[in-house]
């Protein structure tokens, strides 16, 4: 009896039928999506994943790479609302959460209204989050993390589903407030958007310097994203497939006795248990996003690199010689593979 059938076997037919329903959507998003966005389909799967997982989502890259008219399409296709937060030196916290607002009823009776800040979207993307100080950053990952804010003593939930988007500009240093890698853990990927290719540029020129950009048809409605994050958690997953995401994350640490010898120095601190946590989740949404009806080590593979890559720390000797967080997970998963 082949895996397939064994995972099938343990899922409920309706969520067979879901995890079917779920790829077709997925298919047609990504067929939306390339109407506007040329190339980049690494980057769109990664993102589908991180908000069929409930998790959020770093993206590193030079500016004009449409990182936010990509997200923009994203929230567009799935009907969702978006909202934009440019993050600058003088951006305060409610200017991000919202603040109480004294109005007057029209009956002389004056009393403080709360009005709700841009963070009250379902879709939000925090443009170059490394540019506005920590006490701004720091009610955005409250945000990201109890999905409420707190103004004046009183609680306000998030309208759900709710997926924050971060930007980061790796080519500007002044007048910047690198996040702690204790925040960064918080974002389930780090996601990395790199220049197109050259027949991908001309066909960004082609496209995009003519008529005005079509409209996109609506895919998914939120009650149906929340259906699908429900059903991502129902993926199964077999038990060497935990063993092997443990496995990798405990050898990402210096001070491991599982971790190779050449990790040491080249790595000043590895990943923590919400790493194995993000690897699992990543790997059961992307599984159903690809009609899997159960989670494989491709799967694992395939999201270690962003889940990995803003959790492991390089040490200034890997600096020195130039080698990479990708460099480091690459031979980390080629080496457990081998051995798998």
């Amino acid at each position: 009896m082949s895996d397939q059938t064994i995972a099938t076997e343990e899922l409920q037919a309706d969520d067979v039928a879901a995890i079917d329903e779920l790829r077709t959507a997925y298919d047609q998003l990504r067929q939306e999506l390339a109407k506007i966005i040329v190339g980049q389909d690494a980057v769109i799967e990664q993102l589908s994943i991180c908000l069929f997982a409930r998790g959020h989502s770093l993206l590193m890259g030079v500016p004009g790479l449409a990182k936010t008219l990509l997200v923009s399409r994203l929230a567009e296709t799935m009907s969702l609302s978006f909202s934009r937060i440019q993050f600058t030196p003088d951006l305060m916290p409610m200017d991000i959460t919202g603040t109480e607002i004294l109005q007057d009823d029209g009956s002389g009776r004056r009393g403080f209204e709360f009005s709700k800040g841009p963070v009250f979207a379902n879709i939000v993307l925090a443009d170059e989050i490394n540019r506005a100080p920590s006490k701004t950053q720091a009610a955005m990952l409250e945000a990201m993390q109890e999905h409420r804010v707190t103004v004046a003593g009183h609680s306000f939930e998030l309208e759900q589903p709710f997926f924050v988007l971060a930007t980061q500009n790796p080519i500007e240093q002044e007048g910047t407030y690198p996040l702690p890698e204790a925040q960064l853990d918080r974002f389930m990927f780090m996601i990395g958007v790199d220049y197109p290719s050259r027949d991908e540029e001309i066909a960004i020129a082609r496209t995009t310097t003519g008529a005005t950009l079509p409209t996109l048809e609506h895919i998914l409605c939120g009650e149906k994203v929340m259906k699908f994050q429900n059903l991502v958690r129902r993926v199964p997953v077999p038990e060497h497939i935990y063993h092997f995401a443990v496995d990798l994350v405990r050898r990402t640490r210096p001070d491991s006795d599982d971790a190779p010898d050449w990790i040491a120095p080249y790595v000043g601190w590895g990943a923590g248990p919400r790493a194995v946590q993000y690897l699992i989740l990543g790997a059961r949404a992307r599984a159903a996003l690809n009609g899997s009806y159960m989670v494989r080590q491709e799967d694992i593979i395939a999201v270690a690199e962003p889940v990995l890559r803003h959790r492991v720390i390089k040490t200034f000797t890997a600096e020195s010689e130039g080698i990479t967080c990708r460099s480091i997970i690459a031979r980390l998963v080629e080496e457990l593979s081998s051995e798998a």
